[in-house]
C-alpha cells in the first residue's frame, strides 16, 4: 500500500508543499516540511483528518432565530455529518450564553459543542 498525495501545510504561515506517502494504515512518510509541525500535520491529515465544525441551531427567540455553535476542538471528519444532522434537528430554548455547552463529549470523543453568541430571553 503506497498512496502519495501533495497537500499544503496550514500549521504555520510558510505553507509548505508536503508530499505525503501512506505506507500502511498507521505509517506515513512526510517530505517537504520545513518544521516539525509540518510533519505532524501531514501525518494527522493523512491518517486521522479532523476539522473544527461550525453551524447554527434553531432557537425559540423572536429576535434571533438561529444561534451559532462550534466544536471546542477539531472533530474527526468521519463524525461531522452525524453531528450536523443532530444540530440541525434541535430547537433551543433561550436565554443562552456564549461558551455554554450544548453537547458535551460528543460520541465519547472529548469534543464539546458550544454556543459562540449570547442570545437573551
Amino acid at each position: 500500500m503506497s498512496d502519495k498525495n501533495e497537500i499544503i501545510c496550514i500549521s504555520c504561515p510558510i505553507g509548505c508543499r508536503l508530499q505525503v506517502t501512506k505506507l500502511s494504515e498507521e505509517a506515513v512518510k512526510v517530505e517537504g516540511n520545513r518544521c516539525n509541525r509540518g510533519e505532524a500535520y501531514g501525518r494527522e491529515e493523512t491518517l486521522r483528518p479532523k476539522r473544527t465544525v461550525t453551524a447554527c441551531v434553531r432557537t425559540n427567540s423572536r429576535k434571533i432565530a438561529y444561534a451559532p455553535v462550534k466544536t471546542d476542538k477539531p472533530l474527526l471528519k468521519e463524525y461531522i455529518n452525524e453531528l450536523l444532522k443532530i444540530l440541525y434537528t434541535l430547537d433551543i430554548e433561550v436565554p443562552l450564553r456564549r461558551g455554554e455547552i450544548l453537547i458535551h463529549n460528543f460520541k465519547g470523543l472529548d469534543v464539546d459543542v458550544v454556543f459562540t453568541r449570547t442570545v437573551p430571553g
